[in-house]
């Protein structure tokens, strides 16, 4: 089969690299050098008795997928996750696909069915029994045993060497990674899934208080779930939206948030404070601080230097600051963090989670929110792209300003 091999090694399909535009952006710069490339390789087979193999039908470039292609990191290089994952890789965990071959132990799913992927390469993927205390709560993506059972060190498809992605024609996956797709809901709109998953983990378990004001920050494809769901959900929250480019701007107030611009990010503040209630403060030097401030949570899907720092300025005292994106480390002025005792809390992808009262897979309440009609992101997918069109798929990514590019997948149909 076809696939894009990350450190992968030998002759590849689609030739030498091109040459970097001498002048091009620093992203485009590394594209031209990124050790990825498309390979002929063998075809996957179940990896135990209760594994598949998966026929990709469409697969999505997540945020994480992109940063290690584009090699977007300004850190050192002594980020802890390199811990958890193993070379080579193929990536793709936003995956859409039919069941081509199932193991003998295999009961939950059938030759045939078109599935979500749930990528997470926890306790029941790697044989382990019994599940850790995560696994049985759910919390699959806390797991206790990346590193165990039969597969290499990952925390989830596409970053173990043997569980392949979905950047791919192929791949496999344990019969409990495969969540049936209803027949209502087309492929476009299935492979959003786990964005929208991690956005739903993100505001259900820190959700706005009624009545509140709420703002997301960033406006790619967390960003616009997590606007999505605060929408349907929470009806009662005003909620507000950072978007940097036109197309997420546009999308943003289709689904009925107040849109702010982050530069100049003076104005922003202003901004924030005005439509929030929040009375500004201005210190001897640096961005102005809301106190008392209106806004109960922040959602930072960026989680750079610049938003932690605006986000903590403008919310409420006792507010919370959820980070579900993450960017490269650097100094901000973090002292209303203790101040205004904001609560700082991560979050990490997605497991079981609570909707209306009903504990589910996250992938599977999407499935049912939007077959049902009370969500619909299915504008963010933008652009989708053959597999040997790969690198225009991350230009189309990196110049997401001038393409209006939200979500980007490969489609293999």
């Amino acid at each position: 089969m076809k696939a894009l091999v990350f450190l992968g090694q030998g002759e590849p399909l689609d030739g030498p690299a091109p040459a970097a535009p001498p002048d091009g952006p620093q992203l485009l710069q590394h594209l031209a050098v990124t050790p990825m490339a498309l390979y002929e390789v063998e075809d996957p087979k179940p990896l135990a008795d209760d594994w598949l193999v998966l026929k990709t039908r469409m697969c999505g470039v997540c945020g994480s997928d992109a940063k290690q292609v584009l090699m977007d990191f300004e850190d050192g290089g002594d980020n802890p996750m390199t811990g958890f994952i193993s070379f080579p890789q193929v990536l793709g965990h936003e995956v859409v696909a039919e069941v081509v071959e199932a193991g003998p132990a295999v009961d939950d799913v059938a030759v045939g069915q078109r599935v979500v992927l749930n990528p997470w390469l926890s306790c029941a993927p790697r044989g382990i029994e019994p599940l850790c205390p995560r696994c049985k709560a759910g919390d699959l993506s806390l797991c206790e045993n990346f590193h165990g059972g039969i597969l290499s060190p990952g925390i989830h498809t596409g970053n173990a060497t043997e569980a392949t992605g979905g950047f791919a024609e192929f791949l496999p996956a344990h019969q409990s990674m495969a969540i049936p797709v209803p027949d209502a809901v087309p492929d476009e709109v299935a492979v959003l899934a786990d964005p929208f998953s991690v956005a739903l983990h993100a505001v259900t378990r820190n959700p706005p208080p009624d009545g509140g004001r709420a703002l997301v920050y960033g406006s790619g494809a967390l960003g616009t779930c997590a606007t999505a769901i605060l929408r349907a959900l929470y009806p009662s929250v005003e909620v507000g939206v950072v978007a940097m480019w036109p197309a997420q701007q546009a999308l943003a107030g289709k689904l009925g948030a107040r849109v702010f611009s982050p530069e100049p990010v003076e104005e922003l503040v202003e901004a924030l404070a005005d439509w929030s209630g929040g009375v500004l403060r201005t210190p001897f030097d640096g961005l102005p601080t809301a106190h008392p401030g209106r806004i109960d949570v922040v959602y930072d899907t960026v989680a750079s230097t610049r938003t932690i720092e605006v986000a903590i300025r403008v919310l409420a005292e006792r507010g919370t600051l959820v980070q579900l994106g993450l960017s490269s480390p650097g100094r901000t002025e973090w002292t209303p963090l203790y101040f205004k005792e904001i609560r700082w809390v991560g979050s990490n992808a997605f497991g079981v989670e609570e909707v209306d009262g009903v504990r589910k897979h996250a992938i599977a309440h999407y499935l049912d929110l939007t077959a049902s009609g009370r969500v619909d992101v299915s504008a963010m997918l933008t652009h989708t792209f053959r597999l040997e069109e790969w690198r225009a798929a991350f230009e189309t990514l990196v110049g997401q300003g001038e393409t209006g590019a939200i979500k980007v997948a490969f489609d293999f149909r």
